[in-house]
């Protein structure tokens, strides 16, 4: 009883927490719904039976998308307990080979986040799967199309901001009639740049008071709403008949088609409910919408509808005007302070967008900051927080208007639920293992819906309907030429890696001489040996003792755990020194510092050494790709080297016995220049375990040499890439190689910076990519 209890009380909580994050922008829509449809001709039908039939319109539409569609079916894709776009694109990924870079391999599917449901696949599954695999442009379309929602859900990040605060300080002239509307976008320009300001402090830091005040505000427009229709038109309620929408569409004709392009504004938000799964649960989000935000909405929308019938000239500020007048203030700022929670949680929600984008290959490499170590999902990014600062300043001073802002701002919102609407109908076949009939009668259903209100979007883009299909247009184009080329120079490194017959004819010294130390060699590539490092042999005169090629990989799953990060195996011989180390990170990870890697990759590696002689290739615990035998590593258990902390508070001492992944003259340079900063290092060495005197010669001294090359430095090696077009390739391939992706990768951070490489243990060796 007690645990029952217990169980009840979280999920309580998590529906508490969830007003705070999950529903601000879907809330504060009231605002400017009813300003933004009566527009164009609609202006002239102005009349009770106009407004009962725009409210039986939202009603139905709040009923059918957020409560029907969402609450009930997409929130049941969940990718282990993440929602959005990636999260159904992931789980497509996982059950289908959808990924245009091919560099899964089978043994990705033993992770525990991987694992795929135990259900027997019926023959329309598979024959769906089978489809889709076989056809790669269907894959291409599908990128696309995600790639598609997540511009526009950009496209939010900069709207949403624009409109909510704008439609909330529209409230003053109310009060002050003769307010100026220039005067209004730069009172909304100033919140917004104190917005973008303080995002750098993190979510968590800025939005603690978020929950109460969205919550208090839901509550109080629906109790607004009961004064309204008790004070001015009980009969609204019976608009909720769709009977009043037939009556609409026959009285007003063609305008009451474009008027969907206004109505459609009253779910903008949903897809914002999904995307925010991770931080609650399904239960938590249902409880919290069907229970208080969905009857609070259709009253605050019913008291406006009634406040309308009686007051039909008051469309312009009809929300604020139909606020008792005692109540106005408390009720402006709490409206305020409403569309800077709704407006945040959009902002936080296109960062996340984002990182998922450049784990995909889809995004240019930008600095992602963790502003919460409690709080995995929490990020800022820089560049991106101050491009949606210009642009939504550049709509809110270029527009000054809600109406046109919302019809920029409807087009965006409903392109992004087309999109979940195509994926989750591949969900209910590929991952539900579902009739084909049901996933067509979802789409059909819900996708005849969306498209009327897309239908009417578009008669709206000369009006300000452009603005998302430009930042559509120029995002997806940055973000097609990123993945083209990474595509383009990975497929290069599959057929020009270096055969191990060449690496064998060299002996174990490689032909050169070997040094004391450690060699980090960063490849994208999961199996065999790129051709890069034939280049490296031939360009540098001397090379470590051991070498490590190290892959950073994403899988399509949120996150890795921590014992299943690693996969260790050896290249050549072992007296050749040379191993290799993939590191998988799901699209939620956080990557880790310098430090913890290096101390992590030391210590799994030689747990690799000492199980390696009881290592049996079995598919469960191993993967065999050429020469590779590869074993997973995570959370290392002792069995090889042991890390232990610094005991000793001498400082000269701690140095001399604790050694750092520099060599002494590198730290010599480092301390003299002052390249990096001093920051605090948490000093470790290694030791082998007690009881290791029993292990064989040749694993003794095989981890001695790990211990000694780890005292000597470690060093960082990575090409420096330029990737051309071949002199016949096309006029479009050459236009996206040779400018698009030239200028993106000179643009954006490079490797070193985006992998945490300390820049006085890096070597960069240079090489052309004809592809």
């Amino acid at each position: 009883m007690g645990l029952e209890r217990n169980c009840y009380k979280a999920l309580l909580t998590l529906a508490y927490q969830s007003f705070g994050v999950a529903y601000g922008e879907l809330c504060t829509s009231p605002l400017y719904v009813y300003k933004s449809t009566f527009v164009r001709k609609l202006h002239y039908h102005r009349n009770e039976d106009a407004v009962l039939g725009i409210l039986s319109l939202i009603f139905w539409t709040l009923t059918l998308i957020p409560i029907l569609q969402y609450a009930i079916f997409v929130l049941s894709a969940q990718d282990n307990g993440e929602g959005g776009t990636f999260a159904l694109y992931s789980l497509l990924c996982r059950h289908a080979n959808l990924s245009l870079l091919p560099n899964q391999q089978m043994i990705d599917a033993e992770l525990s986040t991987y694992k795929l449901e135990e259900n027997d696949q019926r023959q329309r599954a598979k024959s769906a799967k089978c489809f889709i695999e076989g056809h790669k442009s269907v894959c291409r379309v599908l990128l696309i199309a995600v790639l598609l929602g997540t511009c526009m859900v950009i496209g939010d990040g900069v709207l949403t901001p624009a409109i909510s605060v704008l439609s909330s300080i529209s409230g003053l002239q109310v009060v002050f009639p003769v307010f100026p509307d220039h005067m209004v976008a730069v009172i909304s320009c100033i919140i917004l740049v104190c917005l973008f300001a303080v995002q750098h402090f993190g979510t968590h830091k800025i939005s603690f008071l978020f929950a109460p005040i969205v919550l208090t505000w839901i509550l109080c427009i629906g109790l607004i709403g009961i004064y309204n229709i008790c004070h001015w038109n009980p009969r609204v309620l019976q608009a909720l008949s769709p009977f009043y929408i037939y009556r609409f569409f026959n009285y007003a004709g063609r305008e009451s088609f474009i008027a969907l392009g206004g109505i459609l504004l009253c779910i903008t938000g949903t897809e914002a409910m999904y995307a925010d799964l991770g931080h609650f649960t399904q239960s938590s989000l249902r409880i919290g919408f069907t229970i208080i935000v969905y009857p609070c909405l259709i009253l605050a929308y019913c008291g406006q509808a009634a406040f309308l019938s009686k007051n039909l000239s008051d469309v312009h500020l009809s929300f604020y005007k139909c606020i008792p007048k005692q109540v106005f203030w408390p009720v402006f700022f709490l409206g305020t302070f409403a569309s800077i929670a709704g407006s945040q949680a959009v902002i936080s929600a296109t960062f996340s967008v984002i990182k998922q984008c450049h784990a995909l290959g889809c995004f240019p490499r930008v600095k992602i900051v963790h502003t919460s170590k409690q709080m995995a999902g929490q990020i800022y990014i820089p560049e991106i927080n101050w491009i949606l600062m210009l642009l939504c300043l550049a709509v809110t001073m270029g527009f000054r208007d809600t109406t046109a802002i919302g019809d920029a701002y409807g087009i965006a919102a409903i392109t992004v639920m087309l999109v979940t609407t195509c994926l989750m109908s591949l969900i209910i076949v590929v991952v539900w293992h579902r009739s084909i009939l049901l996933a067509l009668c979802f789409f059909i259903f819900f996708g005849a819906i969306q498209g009327i209100f897309f239908s009417a979007s578009l008669f709206k883009v000369s009006e300000g309907g452009w603005v998302p299909l430009v930042l559509a247009f120029l995002f997806m184009t940055v973000m097609y030429v990123w993945h083209y080329g990474t595509l383009k120079k990975y497929q290069f490194d599959i057929q020009n890696k270096v055969s191990m017959k060449w690496i064998l004819t060299l002996g174990p010294s490689l032909g050169i001489v070997r040094v004391p130390g450690i060699g980090l060699i960063y490849t994208h590539l999961v199996s065999g040996v790129p051709s890069i490092f034939s280049h490296f042999v031939t360009n540098l005169p001397a090379f470590h003792q051991v070498l490590v090629f190290v892959c950073i990989k994403s899988v399509p799953v949120p996150f890795v755990p921590p014992e299943e990060r690693y996969l260790i195996g050896r290249i050549g011989p072992k007296e050749y020194r040379m191993y290799r180390c993939i590191v998988r990170y799901g699209y939620k990870d956080l990557l880790m510092n310098d430090i913890d890697f290096e101390n992590q990759l030391i210590l799994n590696i030689s747990e690799f050494i000492n199980s390696e002689r009881e290592l049996i290739c079995a598919p469960s615990s191993s993967e065999r790709s050429g020469s590779d035998q590869m074993a997973v590593f995570g959370v290392p258990d002792g069995a090889g080297l042991r890390m232990m902390p610094s005991i000793s508070n001498d400082d000269e001492l701690q140095t001399l016995s604790m050694p750092s992944s520099k060599s002494p003259s590198l730290l010599s340079f480092q301390a003299l220049s002052e390249i990096e900063p001093a920051q605090p290092r948490r000093r470790v060495r290694f030791e082998l375990p007690k009881n290791f005197d029993a292990a064989p010669t040749s694993v003794r001294d095989e981890l001695m040499e790990l211990m000694e090359a780890r005292e000597a430095g470690i060093a960082y090696i990575l090409g420096h890439s330029y990737v051309k077009a071949k002199k016949n390739s096309s006029f479009l391939k050459k236009l996206a190689v040779d400018i698009g992706y030239s200028f993106l990768r000179k643009n954006c951070r490079g490797p070193s910076v985006a992998l945490s490489i300390p820049h006085i243990c890096l070597i960069e060796v240079g090489m052309i990519y004809y592809v």
